[in-house]
């Protein structure tokens, strides 16, 4: 590898290459998903923290969640946004570096969050003697802690990894925002390590706990059958169908973009899957626990009851 090599400090960010008339089309598109994902998240936290019947362990995680959506979708769209409308595609190498390392820690720690959500409603439905005692607030906080600090570390092991390479070219990245693999082809050195390292946090990050999850699921099915009462049978499927809902989106857009084989989908297919899940997902998440939760349609009328008596 030569000394000569100039590294690079800028990088084209080539997003969705199409017509300037289509451009502003998907940027207001674009815009109207990344407000209703800041709306919906933020009615949800809103929520939670309001009313006092929202004050379970279940709804705890509910708000990290949603916490996670709302940045999640800000560490991409901002710059996407800006990037269509202003016409310049460009981003400095530290901030493309910031954030990959933001969007890779954001999508752990809701992968492992919607772990612990399973788990959550697997205590609950499956020994609810031991729901209180299992699923205590210092149990949450410590769940919530390692989800977060776990995820911020895995990140950190992949940037570190990535600044140990020379990047000297070519400095346009075929992609709306820096996602990892696009930078790995910034690399003029042999990424095997990281791409072998990346595949491997992926089976751990993703399969693993899919497996957690579906074992959960499974033996939540059989509790639920066993329930006589029909309210608490209907109360209990309303509760996990939206968990599955959610778990089945992100883990199949996961997978699909980092564990398929790279000859399976073109540039432009992993441009539409990052999208789903970087944006479409969090701004989906809210409606589906909203549209299908009791709860929280009865949080929304207290909320909304309390504000008109003032």
């Amino acid at each position: 590898m030569g000394i000569n090599q100039t590294r690079i400090t800028e990088v084209i960010l080539l997003g969705f290459q199409v017509e300037p008339s289509l451009e502003m089309f998907l940027f207001g598109l674009f815009l109207l998903f990344y407000s209703l994902t800041l709306i919906g998240n933020g009615i949800i936290l809103g929520l939670i923290c309001l009313d006092a019947r929202l004050h379970t362990p279940m709804y705890f995680f509910l708000s990290h969640l949603a916490i996670v959506d709302m940045s999640y979708a800000s560490s991409t769209a901002p710059k996407m946004l800006t990037n269509i409308v202003m016409n310049q595609k460009s981003i400095s190498f530290a901030s493309c570096i910031l954030q990959t390392f933001l969007y890779l820690a954001f999508a752990v720690t809701e992968c492992l969050i919607l772990v612990v959500m399973s788990y959550d409603r697997f205590v609950a439905i499956c020994h609810p003697l031991q729901y209180t005692l299992t699923m205590s607030w210092r149990v949450c906080a410590i769940l919530a802690a390692t989800c977060w600090g776990f995820s911020f570390l895995l990140a950190s092991v992949h940037i570190t990894l990535i600044l140990r390479l020379p990047f000297c070219g070519p400095q346009k990245v075929n992609h709306f925002f820096c996602q990892i693999m696009s930078v790995f082809r910034l690399a003029c050195a042999d990424t095997r390590l990281n791409q072998v390292v990346l595949f491997a946090g992926s089976v751990m990050v993703l399969l693993g706990p899919l497996c957690l999850v579906l074992v959960s699921y499974t033996r939540i099915l059989v509790a639920i059958l066993g329930i006589h009462s029909g309210e608490g049978r209907r109360k209990a499927f309303s509760t996990c169908s939206s968990h599955l809902c959610v778990v089945g989106l992100f883990f199949g857009c996961a997978i699909a973009m980092y564990m398929a084989p790279k000859s399976n989908h073109s540039q432009e297919h992993r441009k539409i899957l990052s999208l789903f899940y970087s944006l479409f997902n969090p701004m989906l998440n809210p409606l589906i626990y909203s549209l299908r939760n009791t709860e929280v349609k009865g949080a929304v009328r207290r909320v909304v009851w309390k504000q008109r008596s003032l």
